[in-house]
């Protein structure tokens, strides 16, 4: 294949307590291994997360002296506890950025150490994420994996409702296709598409295809999206907002026993679609297209985010920890996440073949087409204001999305309150 495992044309710049408070120091696999250094590495859901373990198996191996102690924080309440973590002076050397909103925080509190020197050596050209990392013209973190939107399909149920492979689909196509592949009722129902609950997945998509930014308040643009999505909950061919959110539906779990043909959700799903089709937990034919788009023929844009570390300045040990960023953001670190089905930020021919190498990755070339964006821009708010942005952009839209406001009303209404309560005009 020789297109690389993420053709990005242009990726919008800047947006992702004690220990006790923190959480548990888990014993990684690493640790057995005597060095002389060891480096404390916050993480989330450890167990469940084999990203980490792989890539601190690789560090390790390749640098015997230097050990991983991550430390398990629970994901519901990770960003929650770093930020307690790093105000109250905690030394866990390196932070996992799980998301750009919150590396607008910490590098406006300027609690992560500047690592230019480090990010002058890396193969910049190979890791598009990496100037989300940089903010008033200093690095403060690298990216070891990017993940992106794509429309994950089931294609049994395309097959059998005589629906072509979304390889090129605007949104408007890709509601009509929801409307054919939607069947049944009750308990038995199969829609044709789910749209999780995250703001995101509305307002995100709207943002990233017209190249809109969150903290200039004038929101017009997010109507069509809106109407669109309110459209295909009101035909039935979407579960409705208000039961995914009381039920706390889970994506995967739609996608994987088919209750729903067609999910637009993040490359993060590529892994553990991979790890329960070869433990036998589902049987799904899946494959992925390029996310729909606006207008037909269009260049393919598409939203998403980085996930990286950065460096704690109360660390004692940043010298082995900027080895850590090093590693894991480039080649090695990029074998190693790759070999789970994670998308790594640095990409190349020999990650991407090594990466649809992995059993049970489809092979056809809508997938492959999917990997290949023309544009990814971020998924949200960035930047110092992420945070407050965020919190009325999410109130608004689950108002929105439950009826409780009109589309014009719940739009003027983020438009108001972004003006007076984050950007105090």
């Amino acid at each position: 294949m020789k297109r690389s495992l993420i053709a990005v044309g242009t990726v919008a710049a800047a947006a992702l307590a004690l220990a006790g408070c923190a959480g548990t120091s888990a014993p990684a696999s690493t640790a057995s291994g005597g060095g002389s250094t060891t480096l404390r590495v916050s993480v989330w859901n450890y167990a469940q997360t084999p990203e980490f373990k792989a890539l601190f198996d690789a560090f390790h191996t390749a640098n015997p002296d230097i050990t991983i102690e991550p430390v398990d924080i629970l994901a519901a309440n990770y960003e929650d506890k770093v930020t307690t973590m790093l105000a109250g002076g905690d030394t866990t050397d390196i932070i996992t950025v799980k998301n750009l909103t919150d590396f607008g925080g910490y590098a406006q509190k300027k609690q992560l150490v500047g690592v230019n020197d480090l990010v002058k050596a890396l193969p910049a050209d190979k890791i598009p994420a990496l100037d989300e990392y940089k903010a008033d013209g200093t690095y403060y973190a690298v990216p070891y994996r990017q993940d992106f939107s794509v429309l994950f399909y089931n294609k049994q149920l395309l097959k059998d409702a005589g629906v072509s492979d979304p390889s090129a689909l605007t949104w408007d196509e890709f509601a009509a296709d929801a409307k054919k592949l939607t069947k049944g009722d009750g308990a038995d129902k199969v829609y044709g598409a789910y749209i999780h609950t995250w703001n995101s997945l509305v307002q995100g998509y709207a943002s990233a295809q017209q190249d809109k930014a969150f903290d200039k308040p004038d929101y017009s643009w997010m109507k069509d999206q809106y109407d669109l999505t309110l459209g295909m909950q009101k035909d039935g061919t979407i579960l409705d907002y208000g039961t995914a959110k009381s039920q706390q539906a889970q994506y995967k779990t739609i996608f994987e026993t088919g209750k729903a043909a067609m999910v637009p959700m993040g490359t993060w799903l590529i892994s553990p679609l991979l790890a329960d089709t070869a433990a036998g937990t589902t049987s799904v034919d899946w494959g992925i297209a390029p996310i729909p788009q606006i207008k037909s023929g269009s260049k393919i844009t598409t939203m998403g985010g980085p996930t990286g570390f950065g460096i704690n300045k109360n660390s004692k040990n940043q010298d082995a920890a900027k080895k850590f960023l090093s590693f894991a953001a480039g080649p090695d670190g990029a074998k190693a996440v790759a070999s789970i089905g994670i998308v790594p930020a640095y990409h190349s021919d020999e990650i991407t073949t090594q990466y649809f190498a992995l059993k049970g990755m489809p092979q056809d070339a809508t997938s492959k087409k999917a990997f290949t964006p023309d544009t990814i821009r971020p998924d949200g708010a960035t930047g110092p204001l992420a945070a407050q942005l965020q919190g009325v952009l999410d109130q608004e839209h689950q108002l929105i999305m439950t009826g409780s406001k009109s589309v014009a009303d719940g739009i003027s209404e983020m438009q108001s309150r972004v003006t007076s309560e984050v950007l105090n005009q």
